[in-house]
């Protein structure tokens, strides 16, 4: 339901007589787990008790994921959370029970339901697990038209409970994991469902469903995104790298933080922070006494650490000019949007008229425009559009970016209107 029919709903009594009315809103209810906190499964033998239990059971089925990101390498997943009707909720360990493929096909043709299910996926495929059909509350959410569409938020706008808060950014891979974190896991499934169910009438009222339906269709069948070329160019602070060679610290600082950190298993930035690596990139010290005189090498930091890091300013140091990274990476699509108006006139007038009309079609639409269309299409079809801008030349340039049918269908009159426009 809307924020507006949540407010109605939420009224409360007033006190009869001549007494005003309380200003305050009534206190929403904290939820509290239906039959207590499960036990953590990390044995195969508790594992094959919850396999068979959510085998058994009937419709959908509630999956999260907790993992330690800001603490440990990578992004593993270091607690499981499941709940469906007919077997309850279940807590796994995934550092006892690594792979859970057995599950993943004991509930294979459910449909799943994740709460931002792109960000627990990945994390989930590497146990095994890997639904065929899910439902994502999160994304649900803003196809509603929802404001906040955080968990917490929706759970208390659509259902009227409050979820405890504060353990969300905690270090899942702690063993034993503390009773208060485990509450707080087993709590995220507890009305997931719920809301699915809610969300789901919601969209079918504002004529959405259907369009959900390709969303989450899509992210179920995405295949696992490829390696990012160049992760070193994501450095913080990496705008203030201007020199060939400075860049070329960036890259061999972060490459041995990122040998570091995956030998010891914990997060790249507790080994070393970005701001550091471009410290470092800017001053090109000449040796370890330079170093440790720069913002986030001297403090604490012992001998043998500020050798390793002056190793990689050194390597960098040492590179013929041949050896050094190109400013920018090559470019897969067309050139930022304030280099338009210098580059191609034409093109920077159709991306501005393509702009406008989708923002004030998802206005319309109640919707965000990135989930009416992904301004990296937008770019693209204003970049290179088809030489005869009709319906269905640019609705097959829609399809091309991956656009989904409901996203060609609502969008592509506007868009061939901008670009008919700038033809005239």
């Amino acid at each position: 339901m809307t924020d507006a029919q949540n407010t109605a709903a939420d009224t409360t009594l007033r006190a009869s007589g001549d007494s005003p009315p309380d200003p305050r809103p009534a206190p929403v209810p904290l939820l509290e787990p239906r039959e207590g906190i499960p036990p953590v499964v990390a044995t195969d033998e508790a594992l094959a008790e919850v396999v068979a239990a959510f085998a058994g059971g009937t419709g959908p089925v509630a999956v999260d994921a907790e993992r330690a990101s800001g603490y440990r390498y990578g992004q593993r997943a270091y607690l499981v959370q499941l709940r469906r009707e007919g077997a309850g909720s279940a807590l796994i360990d995934p550092v006892g029970c690594p792979d859970l493929s057995g599950l993943g096909e004991a509930i294979g043709d459910a449909e799943w339901v994740l709460h931002a299910a792109t960000q627990d996926l990945p994390c989930l495929r590497d146990i095994g697990m890997v639904p065929t059909r899910l439902f994502d509350t999160e994304l649900a959410g803003r196809l509603a038209g929802f404001a906040r569409v955080g968990l917490g938020a929706m759970v208390e706008n659509v259902l009227g409970f409050a979820l405890e808060k504060g353990h969300s950014a905690v270090d899942w891979s702690t063993r034993p994991l503390p009773e208060p974190w485990l509450r707080y896991a087993a709590l995220d499934v507890e009305l997931l469902v719920d809301l699915r169910d809610a969300l789901e009438e919601e969209l079918g009222k504002q004529g959405k469903l259907e369009w959900a339906r390709q969303e989450f269709a899509a992210i179920a069948a995405a295949p696992p995104p490829p390696p990012r070329k160049d992760p070193w160019r994501r450095t913080s602070g990496m705008h203030k790298v201007r020199r060939r060679r400075q860049m070329a610290v960036v890259r061999e600082l972060w490459t041995a933080r990122d040998q570091v950190a995956q030998r010891r298993d914990v997060s790249p930035g507790k080994v070393l922070g970005d701001a550091a690596i471009v410290e470092a990139a800017l001053n090109l010290p000449p040796n370890s006494h330079a170093l440790a005189a720069l913002p986030g090498f001297g403090h604490r930091m012992g001998r043998r650490q500020l050798e390793q890091w002056q190793g990689a300013v050194d390597r960098a140091r040492a590179l013929a000019e041949s050896e050094l990274p190109q400013p920018g990476q090559p470019l897969n699509g067309p050139p930022p949007p304030r280099a338009w108006a210098d580059k191609d006139p034409a093109a920077a007038a159709r991306l501005s008229a393509a702009r406008a009309s989708v923002t004030a079609l998802a206005e319309r639409l109640n919707l965000p425009q990135e989930n009416l269309i992904t301004p990296d299409t937008v770019r693209r079809l204003c970049w290179e559009p088809p030489e005869l801008p009709t319906a269905e030349s640019v609705a097959e340039v829609l399809a091309g970016h991956g656009a989904r049918p409901w996203q060609i269908e609502q969008v592509t009159p506007i868009l061939t209107e901008a670009l008919q426009a700038d033809a005239d």
